[in-house]
């Protein structure tokens, strides 16, 4: 029945859920079903995209895809340009950097590295830094011994140095959100963005919940980009509290945990694969 699903695999299902939303539709990054022409367009349109599996979680899959003028590349394949095609095309799939001279041939071994799976192509948002590897906010959302909807808790997540993908299980590192956003505001902004952080959550929580009654936690993972506005990446109707338990700060990992058990979910907390954040 519709109101017992808790779960919802399909990322372009939950973004068109998200969508109609007015108030989220602005910070939803421009994300379509991928094929070799919709790759094209949204690369000479944004020059950077994300190609993901449209269901799959902890980043594994995650393309990120590049479109570059000038001829400064060293091209992995030779090729003659495609009409209407100027520069070169570079894709990084998990450590390994790959470019190409032309986007036919790029395409070619994007798609196998899809191995036949369904995927979306996503606007690519520039992450703001941390001491030079990309940094993403994950927002805990759930709800609390009320049944409201509440964050519960916010974790920054910073890229292995060799990675395009933040996750804990890829190997990426937890901080604070505070500590990541010292040098990008004053005390009085960073209050102010991680309260919308935390709204932004509880509305896409609300969102998905006219479609699904059934959800009771979701994890929201937003981008900042360099004027520091919101983007929702991705939102898991499975989250993973394990960021939390990086924190030195336990109470968000409490009320995690307080809150998952009044309805009946019990977390695994041996959380071997993300690192602390050195503060």
């Amino acid at each position: 029945m519709k109101e017992q699903i808790r779960r919802i695999s399909n990322k372009l299902t939950k973004t068109r859920v998200l969508a109609r939303s007015q108030e989220l539709r602005s910070h939803i990054p421009a994300t379509k079903r991928m094929n070799q022409s919709v790759l094209q367009e949204m690369l000479q349109k944004y020059q950077m995209v994300y190609v993901k599996p449209c269901c799959g979680s902890l980043g594994q899959g995650v393309i990120r895809v590049e479109k570059t003028a000038g001829s400064s590349l060293r091209s992995k394949n030779s090729g003659k340009h495609a009409p209407g095609d100027s520069g070169n095309y570079r894709y990084q799939a998990g450590m390994q950097i790959h470019n190409f001279s032309d986007y036919d041939t790029a395409y070619r071994a994007i798609h196998k590295e899809t191995r036949g799976k369904s995927y979306l192509v996503q606007k690519g948002i520039r992450l703001l830094l941390h001491k030079g590897r990309p940094f993403d906010i994950r927002v805990m959302v759930q709800r609390n011994l009320k049944g409201q909807w509440e964050a519960t808790g916010v974790a920054g997540r910073v890229a292995h140095p060799l990675k395009v993908v933040t996750n804990g299980s890829q190997g990426g590192t937890i901080y604070p959100v505070e500590v990541l956003l010292r040098p990008y505001t004053s005390p009085e902004k960073r209050t102010a963005l991680i309260a919308a952080m935390h709204d932004i959550g509880v509305k896409s929580a609300r969102q998905l919940s006219t479609a699904y009654p059934g959800l009771q936690e979701i994890g929201v993972d937003l981008a900042l980009d360099r004027h520091l506005k919101p983007w929702i990446l991705e939102v898991n109707t499975a989250p993973d509290p394990c960021p939390f338990t990086k924190l030195k700060d336990r109470r968000m990992i409490n009320r995690i945990v307080q809150y998952g058990k009044a309805y009946g979910r019990i977390y695994h907390l041996k959380c071997m694969k993300a690192k602390q954040g050195v503060v």
